[in-house]
C-alpha cells in the first residue's frame, strides 16, 4: 500500500507585505513594504523610512525573491544604492493591491471628495448645502471617475467646476474681516465696493475699524494685494459661509407635513431630481424601442428588453421593489421609487449633522 510523502514547502509565503513597482528601461524592480504605509509615506504623515520599508533591497520579483542586478539599477535610476532606488520607487512606483482592495480605495476617496464638495458648496437659492447623497448621485449623473494618483481636493475642485454648468449649485463664499488705519478706512470701503462683497458688519470704532463681509473664494489672493495700497489686513473667518440654521427634521417629511418645506428649496430639489427621473425615462424608452424581445419583471410589473434584463435586475428600482414584493406591498414606478429613496437617503443623512 503507498503512501503519499509529503515534504515541507521550503518557500517563505509573503504575509503582511504590500509591493511597490516601478517600470524603467525596460526592467522591472519592486520594493516591499508595510501595508497602509505606502500612502503614509507619499502624503508626508510617515517620515521614517524604516517604518515604511520591510527591508532595504531592491528586487525583480519580491514573490520568487529574485534579486535586482548591479548593472541595472546603474543603467535604471543612474547609482546602485538600495536605500535611495527604494526612496524612487517608494514615491513613484504602483502600488499592488487586489480588486476588493482597490474597489474599497476608491470607494472611500470617492466619498471624501463628495464631503468637500457639500462643505464648498450651496445652493444659490437657499444659501445652504445639498445632502451628501446628492451630492454623490449629481457626481454620477456628470461620469465622474476617482483618479487615484490626483488628491480628494483637486479632485473636488475640478468637479465643482462640472457641476455649476449644469446643476443649480455655487461655490460657497468666504467670510472675511478687513482691517485698515482709520485715516485709510474710506479707500477700504472703496475696495470692497469694487469687489461686490456682502458686508455683513463693520465695526468702526477704535483706531483699527474693521468691517466683515463675504467675498468670492477666487478674488482672496487679489484682495491682499490690493490691501497693502491702504496698509490693510485681511483675515479668513470661515472658508464656507452658509446660511444661519440648518434645514429641520421636517423639511424633509414633505409628504406628511408639506407647509414645512420651504418653496425655493423644494423647487430647487425637484428641478434636480426631474432632470435626472427624465435622463433615466428616456434611457429606458430607447432600450425597449431598440430590443425586440421583452420579458416581464414580476416585481416591477414592467416589460424589459430582454438584453437590459440582467441591468435592470441589478438597478436600485428592482431591488427596492423586490424588497416591497417579500413585504407584501404593490410595485412602485421609477419615478415612485425614485423618490421613496431620496427621501429615506435624505432621513438618512440628517443623522450626520448637528442641529
Amino acid at each position: 500500500m503507498s503512501r503519499t510523502l509529503v515534504q515541507p514547502v521550503g518557500q517563505k509565503r509573503l504575509t503582511n507585505v504590500a509591493v511597490v513597482r516601478l517600470r524603467k528601461h525596460g526592467q522591472r524592480f519592486e520594493i516591499s513594504c508595510f501595508p497602509n504605509k505606502v500612502l503614509s509615506w507619499r502624503a508626508r504623515v510617515e517620515k521614517d523610512i524604516d517604518e515604511a520599508l520591510q527591508s532595504h533591497t531592491v528586487y525583480s520579483n519580491v514573490s520568487k525573491g529574485v534579486l535586482a542586478k548591479s548593472k541595472e539599477l546603474i543603467k535604471a535610476f543612474g547609482t546602485d544604492d538600495q536605500t535611495k532606488t527604494c526612496i524612487e520607487i517608494l514615491e513613484k512606483g504602483e502600488l499592488q493591491v487586489s480588486g476588493k482592495e482597490r474597489e474599497a480605495q476608491l470607494s472611500s476617496q470617492f466619498r471624501d471628495i463628495a464631503t468637500i464638495i457639500m462643505e464648498k458648496t450651496i445652493n444659490p437659492d437657499t444659501r445652504r448645502p445639498y445632502t451628501i447623497t446628492m451630492i454623490e448621485r449629481l457626481m454620477h449623473e456628470i461620469h465622474f471617475a476617482v483618479d487615484p494618483n490626483l488628491t480628494s481636493k483637486e479632485q473636488a475642485l475640478k468637479v465643482i467646476k462640472k457641476l455649476i454648468e449644469h446643476f443649480p449649485i455655487k461655490r460657497a463664499p468666504l467670510r472675511v474681516r478687513f482691517t485698515a488705519p482709520k485715516p485709510n478706512f474710506t479707500g477700504l470701503m472703496e475696495k470692497v465696493a469694487e469687489w461686490n462683497a456682502t458686508v455683513i458688519s463693520n465695526d468702526i470704532s477704535g483706531t483699527q475699524p474693521s468691517i466683515v463681509c463675504e467675498i468670492e473664494p477666487s478674488i482672496l489672493h487679489s484682495c491682499e494685494e490690493r490691501l497693502k495700497d491702504v496698509q490693510g489686513r485681511v483675515e479668513v473667518l470661515s472658508v464656507s459661509a452658509h446660511a444661519e440654521g440648518g434645514p429641520s427634521v421636517e423639511q424633509y417629511d414633505n409628504v406628511e407635513v408639506p407647509q414645512a418645506v420651504p418653496a425655493k428649496e423644494s423647487d430647487a430639489v425637484a428641478e434636480i431630481t426631474e432632470t435626472m427621473q427624465k435622463q433615466s425615462i428616456s434611457t429606458e424608452i430607447q432600450g425597449n424601442a431598440q430590443g425586440k424581445q421583452q420579458r416581464r419583471c414580476k416585481e416591477c410589473d414592467v416589460l424589459v428588453d430582454d438584453k437590459l434584463y440582467r441591468e435592470h435586475c441589478k438597478s436600485g428600482w428592482h431591488k427596492h421593489n423586490y424588497t416591497r414584493h417579500k413585504n407584501g406591498l404593490p410595485p412602485l414606478s421609477q419615478e415612485e421609487c425614485m423618490v421613496e429613496m431620496e427621501l429615506a437617503d435624505s432621513k438618512k443623512d440628517l443623522k450626520d449633522y448637528d442641529f
